[in-house]
């Protein structure tokens, strides 16, 4: 039984989406856990959220953080919604092994969603057992830590919870539940889920609570459904050119995965790139390379016009006014990719200034990356180094197999840079911003899972989580965290983790 803690647990829940139609979502307990046992807690994040990191390490605390006992205030949900899963729509998906315990109101003023991954079966697990294994769980705990610590909108991990249990795939694993924070758990397939059902007035309903949580300003608009698609197009692009520019490639980008808040999440199967390769796919499911690594981009396009596929009953008076709103907007996202795409490319460069050869220059440095297959996050590290050391450009030449052509390349953004009149310590300073030194390396990440999920050692998944808490800080400590892998290091499928 999911027994209420007491009282006074140190929460003050402020529930909004739990006031919404009860076809929105599921009401329901998550399941206890048999051993719940703390991997490990994010103590500046329960400091954001005001929460006490010492109650939350507390058994009170880690029975909430496991779904065993839920406090005073808590009003657990699973979320309904629907989704394009590789191109296929599906009417009815939902959060299937998630329950959204509630909403707390953060130090800073901001409503933030506190949902367990894992937490047992509800009427949307589709005849799973709602149960989450360890590794997934700590694959997302360290990309997403990794990406708020690189400045990209992301779904937190508040804390990781082993629950003293197996779950069955192909083979026995170990348990664990995640606590996740977002700004909301919306997604464009939850608007699918109630377009597929001609129930426009729960999509007005859902699009009106949006706009009050996350785009206030559309309120005063003359179209005020116009402007919430428009600030989600504007949002989405500038994630995706931020994901480009740090070589991850998210790997199941379906409806179902595209938050309306702009955030990143669900990180199955995700990865970094080592060697540029344009048409890079890690996932195991992604067998037709829908989701690369350069057709993100195209990808979100698509997913966004199915958002507006959903909202076109409020976007004008008949079906034709609508269309031609929605596809104007639509029409929009290239050029605000593209803006927000050069922009980090500048940054990337060292440019501070605009100039119209900037993209030539930057798509020719990728080129000739992808020709020598030069490790992404390297090249970029130790171009960045190049203004540390002055003319010392033997590190960064020795990236490329053909040092000629490369050189070329050197001479003309050195040309550039001279063109720049900009402070160089601001450009430094803006550039190593751009370049991290460190990112969740693919076989990093396995060996952590694997260190924890067969020997039960978390020392490495701890010592990998600090380490990518400063990603622009190249300290020799983290030398080792740094390094492309060796052959037989590659990591060459990632799985989905369902």
């Amino acid at each position: 039984m999911n027994d209420r803690l007491p009282a006074s647990p140190p929460i003050t829940f402020d529930n909004s989406y739990a006031q919404l139609p009860g076809h929105f979502y599921a009401r329901l307990a998550p399941a206890p856990v048999a051993a719940p046992k703390l991997i490990r807690l994010n103590e500046p994040l329960a400091a954001e959220l005001g929460l006490d990191a010492d109650w939350l390490k507390s058994p009170d605390g880690l029975a909430m953080l496991a779904g065993s006992r839920m406090p005073e205030g808590a009003d657990p949900i699973a979320m309904a919604y629907a989704g394009h899963q590789f191109g296929n729509f599906v009417p009815q998906l939902g959060d299937g092994r998630a329950m959204l315990v509630g909403e707390v109101i953060d130090r800073a003023g901001h409503r933030r969603d506190i949902q367990l991954k894992g937490s047992g079966r509800t009427p949307f697990s589709r005849g799973g057992d709602g149960r989450a294994a360890l590794g997934p769980i700590l694959r997302e705990y360290i990309v997403s830590e990794a990406f708020a610590a690189l400045g990209i909108p992301t779904t937190r991990s508040l804390a990781a919870i082993a629950t003293g249990e197996h779950v069955f795939r192909e083979l026995p694993l170990p348990g664990a539940v995640l606590t996740r924070v977002a700004s909301s758990h919306i997604r464009v397939g939850t608007f699918q889920y109630f377009a597929a059902r001609g129930d426009t007035e729960a999509i007005r309903k859902l699009a009106d609570h949006v706009i009050d949580r996350h785009y206030p300003e559309a309120r005063t608009a003359p179209n005020p459904y116009l402007a919430l698609y428009e600030a989600v197009l504007e949002r989405q692009a500038s994630l995706v050119a931020q994901w480009m520019h740090v070589g991850f490639i998210h790997g199941v980008m379906n409806t179902d995965n595209m938050s309306i808040a702009g955030e990143s999440i669900d990180f199955g199967p995700c990865a970094f790139l080592d060697a540029y390769e344009p048409a890079k796919v890690f996932s195991s499911i992604d067998r037709g390379g829908r989701y690369a690594y350069a057709n993100q981009p195209r990808i979100a396009q698509w997913n966004l016009a199915r958002l507006a596929e959903t909202l076109l009953p409020l976007l004008g008076n008949d079906e034709t006014t609508a269309a031609s709103a929605a596809q104007a907007a639509l029409d929009r996202f290239s050029d605000l990719f593209t803006t927000a795409y050069v922009t980090g490319a500048r940054e990337k460069l060292g440019l501070l200034t605009e100039a119209p050869e900037d993209l030539t220059l930057y798509r020719d440095l990728l080129a000739e990356m992808e020709k020598a297959r030069a490790d992404y996050t390297i090249t970029f590290d130790r171009l960045t180094a190049i203004l540390n050391n002055g003319s010392d450009d033997s590190l960064f030449l020795g990236t490329f197999a053909h040092h000629e052509t490369i050189g070329n390349w050197l001479r003309r953004w050195r040309a550039r840079i001279s063109s720049d009149r900009s402070l160089p310590s601001e450009r430094e300073r803006r550039m190593r911003r751009a370049n991290p030194a460190i990112i969740p390396r693919n076989h990093r990440i396995e060996e952590a899972i694997a260190a924890a999920t067969v020997d039960g050692d978390f020392s490495f998944f701890h010592s990998l989580v600090n380490a990518l808490a400063n990603p622009f800080d190249a300290r020799p400590e983290i030398a080792s965290f740094t390094e492309a892998p060796a052959e037989h290091e590659e990591v060459r499928q990632t799985f989905c983790g369902t």
